[in-house]
Formats: structure tokens, sequence, C-alpha cells
């Protein structure tokens, strides 16, 4: 079985009525939101999705209900973006490549804060070739969206840090234009190490605006609370030898195994993933 495939029967995907991404992008883009991160238990996080099974809608494309993402981050040799935010400064930011691994797409995204402290992000699609690198198109791109936001940062200070993996699937409100996303088989690449998720848990994302949706309001009566939890701000935190401790790096101590793989993994076959 196939980690999307597993993912699927494990969150009981198959029982909720399936939405193109025509349809989810139309009532539920969310550009401009507010994000809230639960980390999970696999048999709460199926009974959340059956309680939502009424509101929600699943991403349905061509009849398979996750999809295998892979993101490599840029950042400046001191770590400029993690240590935004582990230190918590209003001008947050990140800048990545995301290839969508069965469809061959792949986007270039910054992701800034605005002044209410809600997530901004920005995307530019680019050939799946492309992925984790700044090309001249990407690099004028990222350029002029931090910029616009206000950080002193350019592309030409930032090199590749980290890549992130793992299966998502995407629940949508049609109605309301909430989203709720699941990400399972979770870890984090640095050179030669890895840190991966319990394969237990998910790591569930609500993204709506400033009131909590349905799904924040379900788990928390499950006693789940929210985490501030990022999927790069972890991978550095367990995988950067010398950072200095943290809040992140302490929680995900409690939820990830890191590991030193024998040789890093091609990036041939990174990108064939």
């Amino acid at each position: 079985m196939t980690p999307c495939s597993s993912l699927t029967a494990e969150l009981g995907l198959e029982n909720l009525r399936g939405a193109t991404l025509a349809e989810v992008d139309a009532a539920a883009a969310l550009q401009h939101r507010v994000d809230r991160k639960y980390l999970v238990p696999l048999d709460r996080a199926r009974r959340l999705i059956a309680r939502l099974s009424d509101s929600h809608h699943v991403l349905d494309l061509g009849g398979r209900r996750t999809t295998s993402y892979l993101s490599t981050y840029f950042d400046t040799e001191q770590l400029g973006s993690w240590r935004a935010h582990v230190q918590g400064r209003r001008r947050r930011w990140k800048v990545r490549t995301r290839l969508y691994a069965e469809d061959g797409l792949c986007r270039a995204e910054v992701k800034t804060k605005d002044g209410r402290g809600a997530t901004v992000k920005h995307a530019l699609k680019v050939p799946a070739a492309e992925y984790g690198e700044l090309t001249a198109q990407v690099t004028e791109f990222v350029d002029r969206v931090l910029d616009r936001a206000g950080v002193p940062v350019t592309a030409k200070e930032l090199s590749a840090a980290a890549e992130v993996r793992y299966v998502r699937a995407t629940l949508a409100d049609l109605d309301h234009g909430s989203r709720v996303t699941l990400d399972g088989t979770l870890s984090c690449h640095r050179d030669d190490r890895t840190a991966a998720l319990d394969p237990g848990h998910v790591l569930i994302e609500t993204k709506g605006g400033a009131q909590p949706a349905s799904a924040d309001r379900l788990l928390l009566g499950m006693g789940v609370r929210p985490v501030s939890l990022s999927k790069y701000i972890v991978g550095q935190s367990l995988l950067t030898p010398g950072l200095p401790d943290n809040d992140v790096r302490r929680l995900a101590r409690a939820h990830f195994t890191t590991v030193v793989n024998p040789a890093p993994l091609p990036a041939e076959r990174i990108r064939a993933a």
C-alpha cells in the first residue's frame, strides 16, 4: 500500500463527498488567512473527519484523495527565516519551492505576516524540473514580495536549507470558505539527517478567518489544543547542530525521531519521490 492510499484508509477519507480542485479553490483558496495547527493521534483525526462529513468535502483528484508534497525551504546563511520565527518577530517570512509529486506541478511560494498577524501567501507556478531552484524568474518574484512586505532580505542571500516531505489530505467547507489539511508520513531532511513525525500522529492545520471554525471547536472538544509548529522550523531545530534550544525543539522531541542516514538522498531521487 502506498503512503497516499494508506493515509486515505487510516483517516476514512473514502467516506466523504469529493470536490474538485476548482471547487475548493473557488470556495476556500484563502491566500490571506489565520492558521491553527494541531498534532493529533490518528484515531482522533479519524473521528474529526467523520464529524465534519456533513459540512466538508475532501479534495478529490481523479479518484485520488491525498497528494505527496515535497517542499525545499530557502534561508540565509545565518538562518534568518528560522530565527525570525523562533524569536517571534513581527516580520516573519518563508521562501520555498513546492512539488506536488503525483501531478508534476511546482510552485514557488513566499509566506509573510501582515500587520494583524495573519499569514499572507504569494505563489508563482514554475516548471517541475525547476523544483528546489531559485531561477531568475523566481528570484525576481521573491524579491518583489519580500520588499513589499518590508522584509530586508533578497533572494541572492538565500540557499536551500532543508526539505520537508509529507502526504496531505485537504477538506473544504464549500459554504463557509474554510479548509482543513491533514499531513501524514511527515519528515524533514537536511544533509544526511532526517527527523520524522511519529506515524501514529498527523499534523492538522485549519485555515480560515479570525474566529475558530467548526474543526477547531471539535478538536478543542476532544481535548486537543493548538500548537505553535512550523514544519521548516521543526526541521532546522532538530537537524542543525549548534542552534539554541527553544520551545519548538522541546515540543518536537516528544513527537519526532531523528536519525542519521547512511548517505544523503540524491537529488534525482528526491524529485521522483
